[in-house]
């Protein structure tokens, strides 16, 4: 079982409701593998990874980082390289006045003096205030692009249009924010490899999303659900639609898929 956490197994708030929290349980007592797949960085699992027992792997930053809920350190990565970075920022930058960037790297986020994202400021998302130079002077698991106005749909077309050949660009915040991970990486090529080696087919993956960086995980499992308050474009792509993250709607489906 794999699932999107903000918007999706996650209240409005953030929290994991306690009868969330009980559906997982019983996950991971029927024997079966339950898998975290976010857009998180891992400094933002700590509080996750508390909810079921420092249990199992988690996949972060849209597949480009595995943790280990267990030990949480990192134990796989599939980096931007520097070049293809600069060239990115370079080639986004000439084109689309007033995007402003950031990074995640394996161990810490830098953001440049003008990201902000209206009330999400730097004290807020935290990091080290840098140059664009220093921002790509090494390889990141993600690469943040953040325009004030633009709709985020039309942005993550533009920036698909300009470098989807360097870089896999999506969103999911609802701001005009998108997230690129090194070209080819996303959620259902992680869950894919992470399923692989466990000997599960996708066939039996059931996976739960609400934006658009959820829509490869989707697309590729064998039993997709998207919360009520998702994303136009993952409502129309998914098998079934259960009840809104703030109505529990993850743990409706687990309560009868695992009774």
């Amino acid at each position: 079982m794999a699932t999107d956490l903000d918007g999706t197994a996650l209240r409005g708030d953030g929290s994991v409701s306690p009868r969330t929290v009980a559906a997982f349980a019983r996950v991971e007592d029927s024997g079966a593998v339950l898998v975290f797949v976010t857009g998180r960085p891992p400094r933002w699992m700590s509080g996750v990874a508390g909810i079921v027992r420092h249990r199992g792997l988690a996949i972060c930053a849209n597949g480009a980082l595995i943790y280990d809920l267990h030990t949480e350190r990192i134990v796989e990565s599939h980096l931007i390289a520097v070049e293809v970075l600069e060239q990115v920022v370079a080639q986004l930058r000439a084109n689309v006045p007033g995007l402003a960037f950031s990074v995640e790297y394996e161990g810490g986020f830098a953001h440049e003096s003008d990201y902000l994202l209206g009330g999400w400021d730097s004290r807020a998302v935290g990091g080290l205030r840098v140059g664009t130079s220093t921002l790509t002077s090494r390889p990141c698991a993600k690469l943040l692009a953040f325009h004030p106005s633009m709709n985020p749909d039309a942005l993550q077309m533009a920036v698909c249009d300009m470098v989807g050949h360097l870089v896999t660009p999506t969103h999911s915040s609802g701001k005009g924010l998108i997230e690129m991970s090194a070209h080819g990486v996303t959620k259902a090529t992680a869950l894919a490899a992470l399923a692989e080696q466990h000997g599960i087919d996708r066939s039996q993956i059931v996976a739960f999303g609400d934006m658009p960086n959820d829509l490869p995980m989707l697309s590729w499992a064998g039993t997709s659900y998207a919360v009520a308050n998702a994303h136009a474009d993952v409502l129309a792509a998914v098998d079934h639609v259960t009840a809104a993250n703030d109505d529990d709607g993850v743990a409706l489906v687990l309560e009868e898929l695992y009774r």
